[in-house]
């Protein structure tokens, strides 16, 4: 439960209400606002199932994993929304015809409850069929973590000799030698369950990454559907623009610099990414010293910048912390480059906008969608860090000087060019005819003759 999983769901809610197909939302108190607000105007129902309370460390009221203190409690997190099974279970009971469940796929416990009640269970992870390639090749199929190199020591991916990574792109538990405790049992656990599922509901399209495609479905199960990206299944709304008509700050401000013909890097870092003050300080620095425009989201608060920056920067630069919706940013004529920390939404929003990455992953899968970003479908470059780990310290010399490449530098046009290309696949595989509609069809043609 977090809005990078929400999101795309919630988008292939409205794909489904459009096929003619009737779906239910399950969600929590805390949540159910959102989802409300997302899907109005909608015929979508929505069932309230109270969340668990009492969870170690986490605060009575907090029901997503943007709002946890630290990531470091997710495995109690996610461990305790198997409480919430029992009501999930009664209200099943109150559904007629249920033709599928699809469910997140670190909520493996709905696949007993779909289990016993003879449904078909889709899961849904929010991940690229790249990075889920990989992990099945290194760590659990080839078991190449387990060696003695250095963290940063480089070795090819069995499977996929040409793809060169290290210990450090991966993210606990899998970057252990010998992984062990309850974050790696809770994985273990969610694995099994999505092996014994229908399918993986995909948020991709075959174009981009074919290759990885056909690996998964040949060497793993259950079969990846590619259904995406769903970010394209409805038209950027006019949430951007409330009752009062009037546009939002960061959207003028966006509006005046394509009217002055202006260039300018939009920056963010997803929800849940926690930064240092000293490496806030490098950014500050590097984004300043880089004299490009610049739009930066961010959840950090006003005493954790320096004072001085945003009066330093102003006219150039805007820092904001309120919601944004990123796609309206992407889209946005004068936005010509993402520096992000690749979140798979992120990557698909961009590459649909036809904005080139500069990346740098910070936790998670990220480092994993980096190395396709940059160096396998070739729509981004990548930050410096002072060190050359993919984990180490980015100063602010190595930043201006990858955020100049980026915007006005070779390489930065021909990761445009490239990004372009895939814009426009993304486009036609979600048009009557194209690949992920396709797909689709075949998904709900099967799930009907269960």
């Amino acid at each position: 439960m977090s809005k990078g999983h929400t999101i795309p769901l919630l988008h292939l809610a409205r794909i489904l209400l459009h096929r003619n197909t009737t779906v239910t939302i399950f969600t929590t108190p805390a949540n159910k606002p959102f989802i409300s607000d997302s899907l109005s105007a909608t015929d979508a129902s929505i069932v309230e199932l109270p969340f668990p309370q009492n969870i170690d460390g986490v605060r009575a009221g907090v029901e997503s994993t943007d709002k946890l203190p630290s990531m470091s409690l997710f495995p109690h997190f996610a461990a305790a929304t198997k409480l919430m099974q029992p009501n999930f279970e009664q209200s099943l009971e109150t559904l007629p015809n249920v033709t599928c469940i699809i469910s997140d796929g670190f909520l493996g416990w709905t696949l007993e409850s779909a289990t016993k009640f003879g449904i078909p269970r889709l899961v849904y992870y929010g991940m690229s069929n790249y990075s889920n390639a990989v992990v099945m090749s290194a760590v659990i199929k080839n078991n190449l973590l387990s060696g003695s190199e250095l963290d940063d020591e480089p070795f090819a991916v069995t499977d996929f000799p040409w793809i060169r990574l290290t210990r450090n792109d991966f993210d606990e538990p899998f970057n252990s030698r010998e992984p062990e405790g309850p974050h790696i049992d809770f994985i273990i656990e969610q694995v099994n369950a999505t092996s014994n599922s229908y399918g993986l509901v995909t948020n991709s399209f075959y174009e981009l990454e074919a290759l990885f495609v056909e690996y998964w479905n040949r060497e793993s199960k259950p079969k990846s559907w590619c259904i995406g990206p769903l970010c394209l299944a409805e038209p950027l709304t006019t949430k951007t623009e409330p009752r009062s008509h009037k546009k939002p700050a960061w959207l003028q401000w966006l509006d005046q610099k394509l009217a002055q013909d202006s260039s300018v890097l939009y920056v963010a870092f997803g929800s849940q990414t926690e930064i240092s003050c000293q490496q806030l300080r490098e950014i500050e620095v590097g984004l300043e010293k880089s004299k490009v425009n610049f739009l930066w989201v961010t959840r950090t608060s006003e005493s954790e910048l320096d004072v001085r920056f945003q009066e330093r920067v102003k006219g150039r630069g805007l820092v904001v912390r309120d919601w944004v919706d990123q796609r309206a940013i992407l889209r946005h004529e004068s936005v010509r480059g993402f520096l992000s920390h690749c979140g798979w939404n992120s990557v698909l929003e961009s590459v649909c906008a036809k904005v080139p990455i500069l990346a740098w992953p910070m936790m998670a899968e990220q480092h994993i969608n980096a190395r396709m970003v940059v160096e396998e479908i070739k729509v981004g470059l990548r930050v410096e860090t002072s060190n050359g780990s993919v984990r180490g310290f980015v100063k602010s010399e190595g930043l201006g000087k990858m955020v100049r490449e980026l915007m006005e530098g070779e390489m930065g046009k021909e990761v445009r060019k490239k990004v372009k290309e895939f814009g426009e696949a993304a486009k036609k595989a979600v048009e009557e005819g194209g690949s992920s509609w396709h797909t689709l069809n075949q998904l709900i043609d099967e799930l009907y003759k269960q």
